[in-house]
């Protein structure tokens, strides 16, 4: 296997395609079916939806991650069938899978905006009236209506908002001071984009100066934007897009973290370089800056030899942890480890800076430890797999945390000797490659004192992912619903195959 290829094969697709690779999403494309059935492909993402649909009736993955997938898939299907009644069965099918979910009470994960778009899509779905209302156990709208009121009052929303502003509905969102980034995209998703749009276009006839160029200009770009997102993958559209500092980042660390033979070019450093602010940094265009996206930026232009002065992630210290972004509802593991890393490699190269962040890495370090479970184990809001959340933290704790976390370090390895499947892989619902090639990383890349059966374990890992059809990856990472960011998940498998071939000799 000639890993310098393929690591120089995946930064030149990098470059090649810099909004980033995303999977598709059965919420986004659902919501486009809805809002925008006049943009090119609307037949693909109909036909995506019935593909997608489990024999329940259902879409998406167990343990309640299906309930907003399958609210939007059977909105839209519900509202194509007004055109189309050969699609009301597949809709009628979905009605009864949310009846039967809402019956068995779910604990809901924590992705963004549940709270918001659960009610927004129970709203559509009744109101469409096909039998007997959909009633979710404890459902609040209290949240929801409280951003229709502000989008309604015309001030600006907080930029975070702009990802979900579909749950507002056209008319909140004509009413809103809301803009397209100059690309095009709102919020960097295809469905708040399309809500926009739509409001746009209905508020149309009524502006008093219809030569509003820079509005017009604006709707051009967003209407442009949603056509090239759409035909990037035949009509189905991702969850969120442009990602591209997120996608670099967490590629450029996977690999050169591993030692991945790979040359970067000048370009991209100087792309990366540029996106850290004063103010952090934002996975992509249309989103805000946030703390996990600053903190990997950080990290890999101090592994590629330009650090940078990490204080813009100051103004996510919350005094006890890092906030992902300012006003953040719950807390993240990985974030904070990802902070972890980036002070740890700042210090390791501008050593004098150990005065400024040393405390803080300490205060980091000693609040990821004590989040750790009693199987040795780490779960987080930004993916669905204990794995990727298990392997932030001990990569971070193991090279950064000092002696005293190394007690935490060793029961996550021994947490994955325990939970490998017999067939080498690691996973949560099923054994797969993006998973396993955390728990081999873990096992492998925590310290130096792995010992012989992790070693051992982490080869079959190997064995399993050199077998393993390593395309159409199972969605785990978090967003309005679940997706799989595809040339990341290709780093962490590549970095894992390298590390376990190194360790073999």
């Amino acid at each position: 296997m000639n890993f310098s290829q393929q690591a120089r094969t995946l930064v030149d697709e990098l470059m090649a395609r810099p909004w980033g690779q995303v999977s598709a999403s059965v919420y986004e494309t659902g919501r486009l079916v809805t809002l925008a059935p006049w943009l090119a492909g609307h037949g693909e993402r109909v036909a995506f939806l019935l593909a997608q649909q489990r024999d329940d009736g259902s879409w998406g993955a167990p343990d309640g991650y299906g309930l907003v997938p399958t609210l939007s898939a059977t909105e839209a299907l519900l509202s194509a069938g007004e055109r189309d009644p050969a699609l009301v069965p597949a809709a009628r099918s979905g009605l009864r899978a949310l009846r039967h979910l809402f019956q068995q009470k779910p604990d809901l994960p924590d992705t963004p905006a549940i709270d918001l778009i659960v009610p927004a899509l129970v709203e559509q779905i009744n109101a469409h009236g096909h039998g007997e209302p959909l009633a979710a156990p404890g459902m609040d709208t209290t949240r929801l209506d409280r951003v229709k009121r502000l989008l309604s009052s015309g001030q600006e929303p907080p930029q975070k908002v702009l990802h979900v502003l579909e749950v507002a509905g056209t008319d909140a969102a004509r009413a809103g001071d809301v803009r397209p980034a100059p690309l095009g995209t709102v919020g960097a998703s295809p469905a708040a984009t399309a809500t926009w749009l739509a409001g746009f276009a209905s508020a149309d006839a009524a502006r008093t100066d219809p030569a509003d160029t820079a509005l017009t200009d604006s709707a051009a770009a967003a209407r442009h934007h949603l056509e090239t997102v759409a035909a990037r993958s035949g009509g189905p559209v991702p969850v969120g897009l442009p990602i591209t500092v997120f996608e670099r980042g967490w590629v450029l660390s996977w690999l050169v973290r591993a030692g991945v033979p790979v040359r970067v070019p000048a370009e991209m450093i100087a792309d990366l370089r540029t996106a850290i602010r004063p103010q952090g940094t934002p996975a992509g265009a249309g989103l805000p800056a946030d703390a996990d996206t600053t903190s990997v930026a950080l990290y890999a232009l101090a592994l590629l030899g330009v650090p940078c002065d990490p204080s813009s992630l100051m103004m996510f210290d919350t005094g006890a942890h890092f906030c992902t972004w300012q006003g953040e509802d719950g807390v993240s593991v990985s974030v904070n480890a990802h902070v972890l890393d980036a002070l740890g490699q700042y210090v390791r190269a501008r050593p004098p800076a150990e005065a400024a962040y040393g405390p803080v890495m300490a205060r980091v370090a000693g609040w990821l430890a004590a989040k750790q479970r009693a199987d040795g184990s780490w779960e987080d809001r930004w993916h669905a797999s204990p794995f990727y959340a298990t392997l932030s933290c001990v990569l971070a704790l193991g090279e950064f945390g000092g002696p005293r976390h190394t007690g935490s370090v060793h029961r996550a390895r021994e947490w994955v000797l325990a939970t490998q499947r017999d067939d080498g892989s690691w996973g949560r619902w099923a054994g797969g490659p993006e998973e396993t090639a955390y728990a081999m990383q873990i096992l492998l890349l925590s310290g130096p004192d792995s010992d012989e059966r992790c070693l051992k374990a982490a080869w079959r890992g190997y064995e399993f992912l050199r077998e393993a059809p390593l395309s159409d990856y199972a969605p785990l990472w978090h967003d309005k619903d679940l997706y799989s960011p595809t040339a990341i998940v290709r780093a962490a498998i590549l970095a894992a195959l390298y590390v376990a071939k190194s360790s073999k000799g």
